[in-house]
């Protein structure tokens, strides 16, 4: 105990010591205003991130170029890709485990508010403001967006006469629908309630989806519009007339306390920049290609003039 207290004391000295030459420019022992660790709040103008994506390519892709704008403005950033699905990286992100994450404020907003029925970009984005705790927060939206769809063969399409997802209620029992592992919970009772689908079977097929249409494998399957393999497997998104799904822009979610004025302008000023047609061509690039997506990244930044 004597020798503990003594520690103390020593410290306590040289502390007082240091504030009286005027060392440090406060109390070193105050840590009261010091940001926590991954933060890019530390120091203003750079500071430092963590950026987290989900497990396919866009999301990686995406994070990849906030990351790279970021850096280029002198924060530092530690990049987490391909953690997985929005309940695994949400929780993260609300943490402070990680500062950003590429989002599709739709989806979000279906994730933490599954009943609400905020369909356009601002309508989505007003909710998640809302909807959303006060460990969050969303940025600017960008024009890019990358919408769920349920999709067909252009053969299954002729053949069963579909044009909407209206039209599947007819033949919905006898298909198989494919999509993300999370696709039957997020969306089983949506359906039904909405368009009256119901389902011979729910397969997860992920990132496979687009193959597993063209195989046969199901029939019917969750695909983003901006897929490469939408062209490639010559599929059809559905019609969405009850827009069962939300407006889907490509939106920076931030842990709040941990990003800066540097980090928010920065993602603003790339959302701004960020099409569906640019986002199309370089996912063209990633799956056909074969171009790695921090490539990719680095070769749009510095077309827009944000690398």
């Amino acid at each position: 105990m004597g020798r503990k207290f003594g520690t103390v004391a020593v410290l306590l000295s040289a502390a007082l010591a240091l504030t009286a030459c005027g060392g440090g420019g406060g109390n070193p022992l105050d840590t009261t205003s010091a940001a926590p660790t991954g933060s890019a709040t530390a120091g203003g103008g750079g500071g430092k991130a963590v950026i987290g994506s989900f497990d396919f390519d866009e999301s990686v892709l995406l994070a990849s170029i906030y990351a790279q704008a970021l850096e280029a403005k002198g924060v530092q950033v530690e990049e987490k890709p391909r953690i997985g699905s929005r309940e695994v990286v949400y929780d993260q992100v609300k943490s402070g485990g990680l500062t950003i994450v590429p989002e599709y404020n739709g989806n979000l907003l279906s994730f933490i508010d599954l009943e609400n029925k905020a369909s356009t970009t601002e309508q989505v984005n007003a909710a998640l403001k809302e909807k959303l705790p006060p460990e969050l927060e969303v940025l600017d939206s960008s024009p890019a967006e990358d919408k769920d769809s349920l999709s067909v063969t252009k053969d299954t399409q002729t053949k069963q006469s579909l044009n909407t997802i209206e039209d599947l209620a007819k033949a919905s029992k006898n298909m198989i629908v494919g999509g993300p592992p999370e696709f039957k919970k997020r969306w089983e009772a949506r359906f039904k309630e909405v368009y009256g689908l119901e389902f011979k079977e729910w397969k997860p097929t992920g990132p496979t989806t687009p193959d597993a249409l063209k195989d046969g494998t199901i029939q019917v399957g969750n695909v983003f519009t901006t897929d490469p393999k939408m062209t490639a497997n010559n599929l059809v998104p559905l019609q969405d007339p009850k827009n069962i799904f939300p407006a889907q822009n490509v939106t920076p979610l931030l842990h709040k306390a941990s990003a800066n004025d540097t980090v928010k302008t920065t993602l603003n000023a790339v959302s701004a920049k960020l099409t569906t047609e640019s986002l199309l061509d370089m996912m063209q690039k990633i799956s056909v290609n074969k171009d790695e997506p921090a490539t990719v990244a680095k070769e749009w930044l510095t077309t827009n003039g944000l690398g």
